[in-house]
């Protein structure tokens, strides 16, 4: 089990056509969100060819006329894509029940626009790939934070970066 916006999530078990329970997931979030008033044509979420690869998967939509937005990194694409439904049916099934407000959906899904392109750049400055996990990411965080550390004479802005860069990557898993 994974907890994952303070919700209880299980693991992907990859088991059938990958494709088609992409597609399957896809169809699921959709249906999450409409159930809190979210049109079709407001959600945007595109599916890969191949969905056994290695790939983040993601997804953006307005609420409220506010932009939001998840994406997951730690699985395949079909293991990241059910990581994402099943975080957006509980989050919708908390909010239906009283549990959680319009205000706490809002906060926890605000991201910007080009959270993406920061997400990448994060990745280039810490020196990890697309493919790597949390535990390598913050392996080599913790080199270059302690490397580059003000009190040990290194650049104050530059671990300012790291530390921002290390912050995105981890809230992209979490």
């Amino acid at each position: 089990m994974l907890t994952i916006k303070g919700f209880e999530i299980p693991e992907y078990k990859m088991q059938g056509s990958s494709s088609r329970r992409s597609l399957m997931y896809k169809n699921s979030i959709i249906a999450s969100l409409r159930k809190i008033g979210v049109p079709e044509d407001d959600i945007k979420l595109e599916l890969i060819a191949v969905a056994i690869q290695r790939k983040p998967a993601s997804v953006s939509w307005y609420y409220h006329d506010i932009h939001l937005y998840f994406s997951y990194n730690k699985f395949n694409f079909v293991g990241n894509i059910h990581i994402i439904a099943k975080v957006l049916e509980k989050y919708v099934e908390a909010i239906l029940n009283g549990e959680k407000s319009s205000e706490d959906f809002i906060r926890d899904f605000s991201e910007d626009r080009d959270v993406e392109e920061k997400r990448k750049e994060a990745r280039e400055l810490l020196g990890v790939g697309d493919t790597q996990d949390m535990k390598e990411i913050d392996r080599k965080y913790k080199q270059m934070a302690k490397d580059n550390h003000p009190d040990k004479g290194g650049d104050t802005k530059k671990f300012q970066e790291i530390n921002k860069a290390h912050k995105l990557l981890k809230r992209e898993v979490e």
